[in-house]
């Protein structure tokens, strides 16, 4: 009996893990059938219906998601955040792709080809609605895995109401599979003519409200991490990285579409999207939480550096360009030398500026720490320099506990005695 208690939950356990990396197995093997009916429907002379762009974001954020999900439901498989990631990657992105494909080709590029398209299609979108319940507990739960208080239940009832409200009434009320192109004038084969006024009118509240839980569930996050403390305030700290990189996606991705260039736009916005779960992952997981303080500040200040030196040389190659040319390639070396040239300088000085923002305990113990070195130069009283040494040690490494020990003097062997 005994040997049978302990291997139960070794056995649970690996029964777990398994689920969860077929799962996201099976993530990729959608995004894989997602591609092929890309590559048929334009074998089938339809390239229009191939969506443009959207697939670096598609295949970084889905991956990104349900690879963060497997790793948390294997090691933690009580914790639901893990299980709502890989929800999330496999249910609104990768088999939401796949049926997307499957849809377009099955009724607009060979009507009939396919059996149940129309049905299909309808999932393809409506597959977006139990993302937003999916992305609304996510941001709830993480990172303990309950909710911030108990006053929450009644958010958390309404949360798990909404989504199958609206897409029921989004299935049975809506004439069209969809009202934007392409799907504008396809039949919705669920459709309930008598029920589809009033059903319409449900669905556009239950997409407010929808909206809205999403928007209050991270809303909660700032209130946890205004009365978290210890552990839980380290673990979202984690997601102040997210946070604070959020500007700088935006302003990429506006500049990508401002200036016709769709693919540093879904990069920018792809690279983002990826990162999101891998920081709640991240979170959960209690990595490296005392550490964090340094990732963030490196993580700004090469954010910031490369952002700086992308101007700098965009700058450079413009103004040489105009005056020996657009097509000469001075205007080139001059802006890489340039870029090399203030690469090092502007390195250390952002990352002084963003250290002392930062990353404060270890800015100041290295400020500690080259004051001593410096008095140690000048000091011969070793008792003197055994406090400072011991003051230093407290104030940079900031032990329970600092002893110093000192190796005796060993008086020399009288060498007539030899």
């Amino acid at each position: 009996m005994v040997v049978t208690r302990v291997a139960r939950p070794s056995r649970w356990r690996r029964r777990v893990g398994t689920l969860a990396w077929t799962l996201w197995a099976t993530a990729l093997l959608s995004l894989a059938a997602a591609v092929w009916f890309q590559h048929l429907l334009r074998q089938a002379g339809r390239p229009d219906l191939v969506e443009a762009g959207g697939d670096v974001t598609l295949v970084l954020g889905t991956v990104s998601a349900v690879t963060a999900g497997a790793v948390l439901a294997s090691l933690r498989p009580r914790h639901p955040v893990g299980w709502l990631l890989l929800a999330f990657g496999l249910l609104p992105e990768a088999l939401a792709a796949t049926a997307e494909g499957y849809a377009r080709y099955g009724i607009l590029a060979r009507p009939g080809a396919l059996p149940a398209a129309g049905y299909v299609a309808m999932f393809a979108s409506t597959s977006f609605i139990p993302g937003l319940g999916l992305l609304a507990f996510v941001l709830l739960l993480t990172p303990t895995g309950s909710l911030p208080s108990r006053r929450w239940r009644w958010f958390a009832r309404v949360a798990a109401a909404v989504p199958p409200v609206f897409g029921v009434a989004w299935v049975l009320g809506s004439p069209t599979v969809d009202p934007d192109p392409p799907w504008r004038g396809v039949p919705n084969p669920l459709a309930v003519p008598a029920l589809a006024e009033r059903l319409l009118d449900v669905t556009g509240l239950a997409a407010q409200a929808a909206a809205l839980t999403v928007v209050v569930a991270a809303g909660s996050l700032v209130l946890r991490f205004w009365r978290a403390r210890g552990v839980e305030r380290q673990q979202l700290r984690w997601l102040t990285v997210a946070a604070a990189l959020a500007p700088l996606a935006v302003l990429v991705t506006a500049a990508g579409i401002a200036t016709d260039h769709p693919g540093v736009a879904d990069w920018a916005a792809g690279l983002y999207l990826a990162l999101l779960p891998l920081t709640i992952g991240a979170a959960i997981a209690r990595y490296r939480l005392y550490d964090l303080d340094r990732i963030i500040s490196r993580t700004l200040a090469y954010g910031v550096l490369t952002l700086l030196l992308g101007l700098c040389y965009a700058g450079v190659a413009v103004g040489f360009g105009q005056l020996l040319g657009r097509r000469s390639s001075l205007a080139v070396a001059g802006a890489t030398l340039a870029v090399a040239g203030v690469f090092q300088p502007a390195r250390r000085r952002i990352q002084r500026a963003m250290d002392r923002r930062f990353d404060r305990r270890r800015y100041d113990a290295g400020r500690t720490i080259a004051a001593f070195s410096a008095r140690l130069r000048q000091q011969l009283d070793l008792d003197t320099l055994t406090g400072e040494l011991l003051t230093v040690v407290d104030q940079t490494m900031q032990p329970t506990e600092a002893t110093l020990w000192l190796r005796p003097r060993t008086e020399p062997r009288d060498r007539a005695t030899l």
